[in-house]
């Protein structure tokens, strides 16, 4: 299987990438950025309530690698989009990380009454050239329909919550139905299904860890992963997903794991709205 696959835009993008949320801003962002880059990381994902872009972008910059060679994403958060400063808050995010465009440019959330003209911000920037792509983040199949409604743009990916032990097969089918590439952060569900049985089964059965084998389960059925972690050990091993393939009757019974089990939760401004 290849390590890339393409957007809807015909842009390569790496099934694999590297996310930045909860990574101390300082050393231990930009080492790990720059460790994870230097090991074979060419994604990266960060945004601006991460509060970290400005280590991230050190960070890029420390690896050494050239620019061309990499994918860089951000997103545009709640406030920026209530307050209608989408493009100031892009403009920001690129001059924190020191960049001269976005490889993807996110919507975070699905803000109510603000998604919609966010987005046609958001075309506007991809026909400027300072966002290659442009796509969204915990977005549902309406919000996706209402997008179609009102734009012959189709987001070139949806990154949402998925792992074994939360597998909305609806939701992905339509985006994968509809060109759009389903991307996965918290993909190891913060380490909740690294004791599971049948992850640890299939671990000695394949050779590899438990983050390995529900990594690997992602990038079969065509699901980009963006894995965090501050360990060189575990930033390694993270990677080390593209040398076996996972048999079918053991992705079937991966499938079997799902519980809807969420380990990220909707910010505190969106709790209690209808979205």
């Amino acid at each position: 299987m290849r390590s890339c696959t393409y957007l809807n835009t015909d842009r390569e993008i790496p099934y694999l990438g590297f996310g930045v949320y909860k990574l101390e801003d300082g050393l231990e962002a930009e080492s790990s950025v720059s460790f994870a880059i230097k090991n074979g990381y060419r994604l990266v994902d960060t945004a601006p309530v991460y509060k970290n872009e400005e280590s991230v972008g050190r960070g890029i910059s420390r690896s050494g690698v050239s620019r061309k060679d990499l994918f860089i994403t951000s997103k545009v958060w709640n406030t920026a989009q209530r307050i209608g400063d989408v493009e100031g808050a892009f403009r920001r995010s690129l001059d924190r990380l020191k960049l001269d465009y976005f490889d993807l440019y996110l919507i975070h959330w699905p803000v109510p009454g603000c998604y919609l003209s966010t987005w046609k911000v958001l075309e506007e920037l991809m026909y400027s050239g300072r966002a290659l792509s442009i796509g969204v983040s915990n977005f549902d199949i309406h919000h996706l329909e209402e997008i179609k409604r009102i734009s012959n743009v189709t987001p070139a990916v949806n990154q949402i919550e998925c792992h074994p032990l939360c597998y909305p097969k609806e939701l992905i089918d339509y985006c994968q139905a509809n060109g759009i590439l389903v991307q996965a952060y918290a993909p190891l569900a913060r380490g909740a299904y690294f004791d599971n049985d049948i992850m640890c089964v299939l671990g000695v059965k394949y050779g590899k860890t438990p983050a390995q084998i529900g990594l690997r389960w992602a990038v079969q059925k065509g699901i980009s992963v963006i894995p965090k972690s501050s360990s060189p050990e575990h930033i390694a091993t993270n990677a080390d997903i593209f040398n076996f393939e996972i048999q079918d009757e053991d992705m079937a019974i991966l499938d079997t794991m799902n519980e809807d089990l969420h380990t990220s939760h909707v910010p505190e401004d969106l709790r209690g709205i209808k979205f």
